[in-house]
């Protein structure tokens, strides 16, 4: 059974502004943040660096530990956290939480990610990767509650587009920005709070 406050999962490839979205995102609804990244293993790391994709048996435990974040948050005020969450066994288990979880996807157009990751310097993932991340993408579907959000924008574009569909007093304001979907059941107890973000 779903309940409690929700946590939104801000989803995609690799340079399609996860950390940054979701950093904002939380800021602005003042709910707690976690970089999902921050999470996975010292060996995890060194594989990605080198140029190796991961495979389920090392993304296991790394979901495990996105799943025990989200079912703390989901006891307490609710949060955000950046995820690839690239597949649907993947994002099925978070909801396997039982908590309300609710995804952001950040689609992106392969050249811009390819772009984007070979302009960054402080991630350890190279850009070489982004093909088997683009192999193993399963879009959010229409049954998984959601949207999807156009990323090619700038951060503020965006982060406006996923603020709209999480925090909107009325699903329709926020349609024509969002090429998506939601699960029929409205935007969740977030208000953004005023201020920058």
């Amino acid at each position: 059974m779903v309940g409690g406050p929700r946590v939104v999962v801000v989803m995609g490839v690799a340079g399609s502004g996860k950390s940054t979205v979701a950093a904002r995102l939380a800021n602005r609804l003042g709910v707690p943040f976690l970089e999902g990244d921050d999470l996975h293993s010292a060996a995890n790391r060194v594989k990605m660096a080198s140029g190796l994709p991961l495979d389920d048996a090392d993304r296991a435990a790394w979901l495990a530990s996105v799943a025990e974040w989200i079912s703390g948050a989901a006891r307490d005020r609710g949060g955000v956290v950046s995820c690839s969450a690239l597949r649907r066994a993947y994002r099925d288990r978070l909801r396997r939480t039982g908590a309300d979880v609710w995804f952001v996807y950040l689609a992106l157009d392969r050249a811009v990610a390819v772009e984007r990751v070979t302009r960054r310097t402080d991630h350890f993932m190279p850009a070489g990767l982004l093909d088997s991340q683009y192999e193993a993408l399963e879009p959010l579907r229409c049954d998984e509650p959601g949207v999807t959000v156009d990323a090619s924008g700038g951060p503020e574009q965006v982060l406006a587009a996923a603020l709209r569909a999480v925090s909107g007093p009325d699903r329709e304001d926020g349609a024509a920005a969002l090429d998506g979907h939601d699960d029929g059941t409205g935007p969740g107890p977030f208000r953004a709070r005023e201020g920058p973000g």
